[in-house]
């Protein structure tokens, strides 16, 4: 005789909602990173690429919250040390972590956590304050990165190498962001938390 076939009860389905949901988000925010490791620009002067991530970390943090924000973020990392190909220049390997970009990858969660952390205590919602957390978000992707770039290069070339060639583009993505931070939380502030 065939086993009952048992109708999914509506708490099993709230139950369940939230975390389809927050699988969904994971998922596709770590394909957003992906994409925006494509927009590149390579110097020939530095190992690192100007790449659209650092605006992609924090706009997810600001739409996610914390705990999204930075599962996201390591989802994303943990992908591309499995060797999928999501990493600047269609790449991917643990090599990439411990590489001269490492500091910069690691630097993601620390962002994701800032402005995540910002995002849900609603610093979002006023431009101002948007814009201390992006630029707080986007100067420990720096700190991360130069502590770990000056393991891969002259320690008094590391500010000319990580940091000085990408000042404008991090100042005109911390604008972008700032910008959108409002209606990116707006968009998910119902999702986010399930």
């Amino acid at each position: 005789m065939p086993a009952p076939v048992h109708a999914v009860d509506a708490a099993s389905t709230r139950a369940l909602a939230p975390w389809l949901l927050h699988t969904l988000l994971v998922v596709a925010g770590s394909m957003l990173l992906a994409v925006s490791a494509q927009v590149m620009l390579p110097l020939w002067f530095s190992p690192v690429p100007v790449t659209a991530q650092s605006l992609a970390v924090v706009l997810i943090a600001a739409a996610y919250g914390r705990t999204l924000g930075v599962a996201t973020v390591l989802a994303y990392l943990l992908e591309g040390a499995a060797g999928l190909p999501v990493f600047a220049g269609f790449s991917g390997s643990v090599a990439h972590l411990l590489g001269p970009t490492g500091g910069y990858l690691a630097g993601f969660v620390v962002a994701a956590a800032v402005v995540g952390t910002c995002a849900d205590r609603g610093w979002m919602r006023r431009p101002s304050t948007a814009l201390i957390a992006m630029t707080v978000g986007t100067a420990s992707i720096f700190v991360t990165g130069l502590a770990w770039l000056a393991l891969f290069v002259e320690p008094r070339s590391v500010l000319m190498i990580g940091l000085v060639p990408f000042v404008p583009g991090a100042a005109f993505k911390i604008g972008v962001a700032t910008v959108a931070a409002p209606a990116v939380t707006r968009a998910f502030a119902g999702r986010r938390r399930g």
